[in-house]
Order: structure tokens, then C-alpha cells, then sequence
């Protein structure tokens, strides 16, 4: 089986980038056919709105005969144009979605299963000796806000966010056996996936890029490939346990070529399973 990796497609603030006479749904599927992929993995920010979130996977899978595996980033949790002040409640809609792997372990075979949940913010990447957690939970300081502030309304803290969603996905994982795991989460959940720091600005906003309580999950479960997105830039690095992938297509003024049939063709990454 081919599987193939993509994240924070970002369709509303990229499409522009869209031929004349097609559509992003149309243009990733011809990706799709032309690398042979048999199973998509999303790793969420399709948009910032969650209705047009699902409306574009309803769309794909009339494109591609491909199966789609899909979990919501931050980004598909706004709802400024719906009005929506409930977080939890769009984060229950994309639960009962067919593409959604939340709280529902997708079974490949008898050897591999995809586990995933969209992760939060737990802090653990960002400078916790200069900032204090209050810092964190503003969500604000000195040159601007992290955007979640105004738009994600859970209703309880961001680690208590965090710790909710690892706990989903530790009760996913007890559903699989004793499968191999391709991990997807939106939020990084590595070191060498955030900013390096010291950084003038990313020792505080690395508090919003992923959480390092995750990395628990290689100490005790079978993790074989880890698929994240958020942090908009692309790398793969290998060890001798695992395959840590970002493939974030991102937003157009930062690609290379402003072609997006070309960039999504460079973004995306592939990789087989027996």
C-alpha cells in the first residue's frame, strides 16, 4: 500500500493559487493518480472554517477513489463566519465525519493501524524560564497574539486541552492491538519539529506549536511513522525506531514555485506498508 502525507493545504488563503476552471479538491486529486496513492493521511488545516473543512473533503473523495484519513488542526476549528462558540461541538462534528480518525482508529491490515488526534498545546517547547505559564495562557505578549485566542473557545486551559487529546489517543491506541502505528497529529510532537531556540520570537510562540508530553507515546507504544503538520515548514527525519514526517504545503508567498500543482507535488510525501 502507498500512503501518502500532506497537511495545512490552507485552501482559503491559498486559492488564488488555483488554476482557472479547477478546484483545489480537483487539483490535489490529480496528485493523488499521478504518485499512485492508495490511502491519504490529512493532517489538518484544510481551512479556517470548519464547514468549508468538510465540505472540501466531501468534494475530494468525489474526485479520487483514494481513501482519505483526515484530523482537524487549529485552523478547521475557527468558525468566524458561523458563529459557532463551542469548540467541543465542531471538534463532535468532525468526530462523526466518515475521513475522521478522531476517537476511531483506522485498521490497514493485520500488521498496521493509523491512530491520531489533532493534538494541543501543552508549553513544553517554548521558554519556560523566561515566561511563566500566565504568559502562555494569554495566548499574547509584546509583538502580537496567537490567533487560537480569538477564535478556539474549549471552555477549559490549553494543557488541559493537551492532556484531554493525549488521552484519546492513548485509549486509541489500547483499540489496535498489537498493529504497528502510523501516529497523525496536527501539533509537533518532537523536538527538531519546533523552532530551535533561543529565538527572539519563539521562545514564547513555541508554546503554540506542539506539545512535548507527546513524545511519550514513542517510549510505550509501537510508533512507526509520526505525521504532523501546524509548524508550515517541511522535513522528514528518520531514527532507528521511527519516521517523524511534516508536509505542510503552508501558505503560497512562502513556496518556492507559486504553481500549486507543482508544490503540492513537492510537499507531499509518500511511503509504502505491506
Amino acid at each position: 500500500m502507498k500512503i501518502g502525507v500532506i497537511s495545512d493545504i490552507h485552501i482559503d488563503s491559498n486559492k488564488k493559487a488555483i488554476p482557472a476552471g479547477s478546484t483545489f479538491a480537483k487539483t490535489l486529486a490529480k496528485q493523488l493518480h499521478q504518485k499512485d496513492v492508495d490511502l491519504l493521511l490529512l493532517a489538518g488545516d484544510i481551512s479556517s472554517d470548519y464547514h468549508l473543512s468538510q465540505s472540501f473533503m466531501d468534494k475530494l473523495k468525489e474526485e479520487t477513489t483514494c481513501r482519505v484519513l483526515f484530523i482537524p488542526g487549529n485552523h478547521d476549528f475557527w468558525s468566524r463566519k458561523n458563529g459557532e462558540e463551542d469548540t467541543k461541538k465542531i471538534y463532535d462534528f468532525f468526530k462523526q465525519q466518515p475521513e475522521s480518525i478522531l476517537e476511531k482508529p483506522y485498521i490497514i491490515n493485520d500488521k498496521w493501524a493509523v491512530v491520531g488526534n489533532s493534538g494541543w498545546y501543552d508549553y513544553g517547547y517554548a521558554d519556560d524560564e523566561q515566561y511563566t505559564k500566565e504568559d502562555f495562557d494569554r495566548m499574547k505578549y509584546r509583538i502580537g497574539a496567537w490567533n487560537d485566542k480569538y477564535y478556539v473557545h474549549w471552555g477549559k486551559e490549553n494543557q488541559e486541552v493537551a492532556q484531554w487529546m493525549l488521552d484519546k489517543i492513548e485509549e486509541d491506541m489500547e483499540k489496535i492491538g498489537d498493529r504497528n502505528v502510523i501516529l497523525m497529529t496536527h501539533i509537533a510532537t518532537h523536538p527538531q519539529f519546533v523552532v530551535p531556540l533561543p529565538s527572539r520570537t519563539y521562545d514564547y510562540f513555541n508554546a503554540f506549536l506542539g506539545s512535548s508530553s507527546y513524545e511519550w507515546l514513542y517510549q510505550k507504544y509501537p510508533i512507526k511513522y509520526s505525521i504532523m503538520g501546524h509548524v508550515h515548514f517541511r522535513k522528514t527525519l528518520r531514527d532507528e525506531e521511527r519516521t517523524y514526517i511534516s508536509a505542510c504545503l503552508g501558505n503560497k508567498k512562502h513556496w518556492r514555485r507559486k504553481d500549486i500543482e507543482t508544490e503540492i507535488a513537492r510537499t507531499m510525501v509518500t511511503f509504502e506498508i505491506d
